[in-house]
């Protein structure tokens, strides 16, 4: 449904994406993360073409952006951060204002009607713009992106400044939507991503370096290990041995679990549990506690972002993705 090829955009002197590629298939969720700075809105800006890359190309559903942007962009809803509504309009009247612009062939009442029951808005409908709750706005915005029923959805923050059960009730509309559409979600918010998205893109400093289904970065499937560990011994003879066991990435100190003993966590490339029990036992220090901890979203993401991942960049062959 989406194809990204070796996109590259400069700003100045400043490279701010650098070869990315990636591809998305249809009915699918991506969760698109990075830090502030990394290249996220540049690349959801140009895959919705309103900007240019300086080389590469983006496909929507087998048209290129850039050579039919028409016919592409009719098959895009974008959700920017910041909606872009009208505020002295009421959701109706701005609603068909969009359904005109968009030039959309469907009967404009039924269609605008059949969205706001979607959203959850056909109850403000008559109501203005301004008036509404932050909550209201937010699905009015993605009610503009539905107009069209486009088969690919992008979503830049989508909760932003939301109360917890207005966050809720958007991830769950997006499930909904992921039904019928093929959705890019960009968010800061790990939790948000890892309940809604099917795949998890990560871009730093312009570069993806990561392109993963959201199992495989989390939990049992995380490419980075974590063990918890109860050791009798003194911390820096503990901790030196553990440092020199192969595949160990890091050993961070908990502290005294009982009288002593340490306590730690160990990361480490794989399963290095027996290199553990191996390497301690000869130096006679007893493990009286290993215990694997199960990896989050965010512990993943902050590996890789700081590079303590052995994850490495994606391929920037699309094919082979």
């Amino acid at each position: 449904m989406i194809k990204v090829r070796n996109l590259t955009k400069y700003y100045v002197r400043n490279k701010a994406l650098d070869n990315v590629s990636f591809t998305l298939k249809e009915g699918e969720i991506l969760g698109f993360l990075g830090p502030n700075g990394a290249g996220k809105s540049t690349t959801m800006n140009i895959i919705t073409g309103y900007l240019s890359s300086d080389s590469g190309s983006v496909e929507i559903d087998g048209i290129n952006i850039l050579e039919n942007p028409t016919a592409a962009k009719k098959k895009i809803g974008y959700l920017p951060e910041i909606p872009p509504l009208y505020n002295d309009m009421t959701v109706k009247s701005y609603l068909e204002f969009i359904f005109r612009l968009k030039k959309v062939r469907k009967p404009m009442k039924e269609h605008i009607n059949s969205i706001c029951e979607q959203v959850r808005i056909s109850d403000v409908k008559e109501k203005i713009i301004k008036n509404l709750s932050k909550g209201y706005r937010q699905r009015v915005g993605l009610a503009q992106a539905l107009i069209g029923d486009p088969p690919v959805l992008i979503l830049d923050e989508p909760t932003v400044g939301l109360d917890p059960q207005q966050i809720i009730e958007i991830r769950r509309l997006i499930r909904e939507l992921g039904k019928k559409h093929t959705i890019i979600l960009s968010s800061h918010l790990l939790s948000e991503v890892q309940a809604v998205c099917d795949k998890i893109l990560i871009i730093n400093n312009g570069r993806i370096v990561a392109d993963e289904l959201t199992s495989s970065l989390t939990g049992t499937g995380a490419s980075t290990e974590k063990l918890r560990l109860i050791i009798e011994g003194r911390k820096p003879q503990v901790q030196s041995a553990l440092q020199k066991v192969d595949g160990v990435t890091n050993v961070t100190y908990l502290g005294e679990a009982e009288k002593g003993c340490c306590e730690f966590t160990v990361d480490s490339r794989r399963d290095v549990r027996r290199l553990i029990f191996r390497s301690l036992a000869k130096t006679d220090f007893n493990i009286l506690q290993m215990t694997p901890v199960e990896l989050s979203l965010e512990d993943t993401y902050l590996n890789i972002i700081t590079g303590k991942s052995d994850i490495k960049e994606a391929d920037a062959d699309v094919s082979n993705i």
